[in-house]
C-alpha cells in the first residue's frame, strides 16, 4: 500500500480505479456484459424520452414524471459506464481529481434525484386512484413542474455537501479506490484522518434523503391498497394494481440495492460493487422495459412511431 504520509489537496492529481478483483481475462466478459446493459440503458431511456415527447396522448403528469426518470436513468448511467468500460482495457485505471470530483457530484445529483422522482410518481398514482375527480385540478402542469423542479433541486444540495465533504478530506499515498468509480464511501476510506464525523454526516445525509422518499412511497401505497380493494369491479382493481405494479418494481430494485450499500455496514466490498451495478446499470434498464411493457399507451405510441419510420425507410429506398 505504500507509505501512509498524507497527501495535501492540491498534490493529488489523480486516483486509481480498482474495479473488480477477477483473473484478467474475465475482464472481457464483464466489459461485454457492462457494454450490452449500457447499450440497452441508452437505447430503453432515449427510446421513452422520444416517445414521450412526440405522442400527445401522453402529455399527462405520470408520463411527464416517467420522462425526467428516463432522462435521470440516461444521465447517471453515462457518468458510471463510459469510464468502467475504459478501465476494462486500461492498464492504469486511473481517473483524474477532477473527473473524480465530477463523477461523484454527478451521481450524486442524478441517484438522489431520481429517489425524489419516485417519491413524486408515487403522490401522482395516490392522487390518481384515491381522488380522481379531482385529479385534474390537483396535479396541475405548476405543480408537477415544482415538483420535479424540488426533485433536482434537493438532489444538487445532497451532491454538493456529499462532494464538498468528501474532497476536502486528507489522502493517503495509496490512491487506489476499491471501487468501479468515484463513491463517496470508497474515497473516505483512503483518506488518513479520522472519519467518524463525515460517517456521522453521511449518515444523516443518506437518512435525510432515503427516508422521506419512503416514507411518501409506503403511506402513499397503503391508501392506493386500501382505494383498490374497495373497488367492486374485477377488470378496475386489475387495471389499478397493472399501474401501480410497474412503479413498486422499479423502487424495489432501486432501494432495495441502495439499502444493501449504503446502509447495512461495509464489510463485503466486493459484493457492495455488485449491488451498485443494480442502480447504476441495472435499474436504468430495467425501467424503460417495465413502464413500456406494461402499458398500453406507452406501447401504441411505440407502434406509430416504428411504423412511421419503416414507411419512410421503405419510401426512401424505392425513391
Amino acid at each position: 500500500m505504500g507509505d501512509r504520509g498524507t497527501s495535501n489537496l492540491s498534490e493529488v492529481t489523480d486516483f486509481i480505479l480498482v474495479g473488480f478483483r477477477v483473473r484478467p481475462e474475465l475482464h472481457i466478459l464483464l466489459f461485454l456484459l457492462f457494454l450490452l446493459v449500457y447499450a440497452m440503458v441508452l437505447l430503453g431511456n432515449v427510446g421513452m424520452v422520444v416517445t414521450i415527447m412526440s405522442d400527445p396522448r401522453l402529455n399527462t403528469p405520470m408520463y411527464f414524471f416517467l420522462g425526467n426518470l428516463s432522462f435521470v436513468d440516461l444521465f447517471y448511467s453515462s457518468v458510471i459506464a463510459p469510464k468502467a468500460l475504459i478501465n476494462f482495457w486500461s492498464e492504469s485505471k486511473s481517473i483524474s481529481f477532477a473527473g473524480c470530483v465530477t463523477q461523484l457530484f454527478l451521481f450524486a445529483l442524478f441517484i438522489v434525484t431520481e429517489g425524489f422522482l419516485l417519491a413524486a410518481m408515487a403522490y401522482d398514482r395516490f392522487i390518481a386512484i384515491c381522488n380522481p375527480l379531482l385529479y385534474s385540478v390537483q396535479m396541475s402542469t405548476r405543480l408537477c413542474s415544482q415538483l420535479v423542479a424540488g426533485c433536482y433541486f434537493c438532489g444538487c444540495i445532497t451532491a454538493v455537501v456529499l462532494t464538498s465533504m468528501t474532497f476536502t478530506l486528507p489522502f493517503c499515498a495509496s490512491r487506489a479506490i476499491n471501487h468501479f468509480y468515484c463513491d463517496y464511501r470508497p474515497v473516505q476510506r483512503i483518506s488518513c484522518s479520522d472519519l467518524y464525523i463525515h460517517k456521522t454526516v453521511s449518515s444523516f445525509l443518506c437518512s435525510v434523503t432515503i427516508l422521506p422518499t419512503i416514507i411518501v412511497i409506503v403511506v402513499s401505497y397503503m391508501y392506493i391498497v386500501s382505494t383498490v380493494l374497495k373497488i367492486r369491479s374485477t377488470e378496475g382493481r386489475e387495471k389499478a394494481f397493472s399501474t401501480c405494479s410497474s412503479h413498486l418494481g422499479v423502487v424495489s430494485v432501486l432501494y432495495g440495492s441502495i439499502i444493501f450499500m449504503y446502509v447495512i455496514p461495509d464489510k463485503f466490498p466486493e459484493l457492495s460493487k455488485v449491488a451498485s451495478i443494480c442502480y447504476t446499470l441495472v435499474t436504468p434498464m430495467l425501467n424503460p422495459l417495465i413502464y413500456s411493457l406494461r402499458n398500453k399507451d406507452v406501447k401504441e405510441a411505440l407502434r406509430k412511431i416504428l411504423g412511421k419510420k419503416i414507411f419512410l425507410l421503405i419510401f426512401l429506398t424505392l425513391i
